[in-house]
């Protein structure tokens, strides 16, 4: 087993055949390393609690086997807690399920093709609400073999009377879901069965829905995709995305002056300036200051920049780095709306040994507001690149050309590896900045 380079994880998930230019994952099952079935089952006792910390290490540094991530996922997105029995979680699960359903149900009272295993691609309303009759646009509508009816959609819409404000809004978003979701992951058999491009639509259709600060934006789809092909049932998918929602949709929400990202891109722009002065003051003098070139790389979580496979392993890695066990009772708590238990429970003392290492670190600084390591990612691609964009960078445009050539060329382990020795570095500098 020495030296074992382990096994390609590309097959659990298939390239169409067409598709010759996908980049191939340099993620690798490797026995023994790689958290397996057996080491996954033997972290639960008898009653179904999970020792958190048997399983942590491996993930952070070598990955989840393909054939589990679901369900180790929904753990490290707090959508359970591993205190948690076997009997407690399928009763979460369970109402849940029901939850989903009845949301989903009232969208389709609205727009009765959320759940008709079809999706829109063209506007069928206008921006009062009207159902649009233009048979030009209807008729474009009506184009692809999936869409719906557009003709008898409108004159269903019309039977109906006057929708109110947030029904038109949510609406309004519907066709640009449907546009986003047909380009999603398009180089995956997966997405070939229009069931799946469905289930997707509709996810993203009942989230737009419930969320009403955020709805839907560009983006979103990116998130969601890995989730309805790791989990079956379309509900647990819909929670999972929900829970990783809840840790970026601050990057998602927008106002007439600001979208969200900007603050992580203005983060992103301090920590450069921490531990390489020289490339931020150089990307400063061409003009990208505001770093709006890594704006993709936040929103997404570098979805564009790694194979899908290695998309998903970088993930976890993430997610098991900064694992923090009180997420689940604050997650609950939101949703509860019990302000002042929540407030309680964020106060009480955790074990250090259950959170994982970029958490502990945080931990162990007294770290206030601590940035989400996607920010130290994003730096530590841009110092492995400070070099080519120090000498090849001559505007905005190269330094674009520059990180785009990364794609598929990235090392997840290794970025992951990096950016925790950049947070490192950042804390250490931040603590001799700050006065005694």
């Amino acid at each position: 087993m020495w030296g074992n380079p382990g096994e390609p994880a590309d097959s659990f998930y298939e390239v169409r055949p067409e598709c010759t230019d996908v980049p191939k994952s340099k993620f690798r099952i490797k026995p023994g390393k790689t958290l397996s079935v057996r080491k996954w089952q033997a972290a639960f006792t008898p009653e179904g609690q999970l020792d958190i910390t048997k399983v942590l290490g491996r993930i952070q540094r070598s990955g989840i086997h393909p054939s589990i991530r679901g369900e180790v996922w929904e753990f490290l997105l707090a959508s359970y807690d591993p205190k948690s029995t076997t009997e407690e979680r399928e009763q979460i699960r369970e109402r849940r399920r029901e939850q989903y359903i009845r949301w989903k149900e009232e969208c389709c009272q609205m727009f009765p093709v959320v759940g008709s295993g079809k999706y829109i691609t063209a506007p069928v309303i206008t921006e009062d609400g009207r159902p649009i009759q233009d048979p030009l646009v209807l008729q474009e509508a009506n184009r692809g073999g999936n869409n719906p009816d557009s003709f008898e959609l409108a004159k269903e819409l019309t039977s109906r009377g006057p929708l109110d404000k947030k029904a038109i809004q949510w609406i309004l978003t519907l066709h640009q879901i449907g546009l986003d979701v047909i380009r999603t992951d398009r180089t995956l058999v997966f997405y070939e069965k229009q069931e799946n491009l469905s289930k997707l639509w509709d996810i993203l259709a009942v989230y737009a829905w419930i969320d009403t600060d955020v709805g839907y934006c560009q983006g979103m789809s990116d998130l969601c995709s890995p989730m309805i092909m790791l989990l079956e049932n379309e509900a647990d998918a819909f929670w999972c995305f929900e829970r990783l929602m809840r840790r970026l949709r601050g990057n998602f929400r927008c106002t007439e002056r600001s979208v969200g990202v900007e603050s992580q891109l203005s983060n992103l722009a301090s920590v450069t300036q921490v531990i390489d002065p020289k490339l931020h003051q150089h990307l400063d003098a061409l003009g990208g200051g505001d770093y709006l070139f890594a704006f993709r790389m936040l929103m997404v979580l570098f979805r564009r920049e790694f194979s899908f496979c290695d998309s998903l392993y970088l993930w976890e890695m993430m997610w098991a780095l900064e694992y923090d066990p009180d997420l689940f009772t604050i997650y609950e708590e939101e949703a509860d709306e019990a302000s002042e238990k929540g407030e309680a429970s964020k106060g009480r003392a955790k074990s250090i040994r259950q959170c994982g290492k970029y958490e502990r670190e945080n931990m162990r600084n007294k770290t206030e507001a601590p940035l989400p390591i996607s920010v130290f990612l994003v730096a530590s691609v841009l110092k492995d690149k400070s070099a080519t964009l120090l000498t090849e960078a001559r505007g905005l445009d190269d330094v674009v050309k520059i990180l785009n050539d990364i794609t598929g060329n990235i090392d997840a382990k290794k970025a992951c590896t990096g950016a925790m020795k950049l947070h490192k570095k950042y804390l250490k500098q931040a603590k001799r900045n700050t006065p005694a």
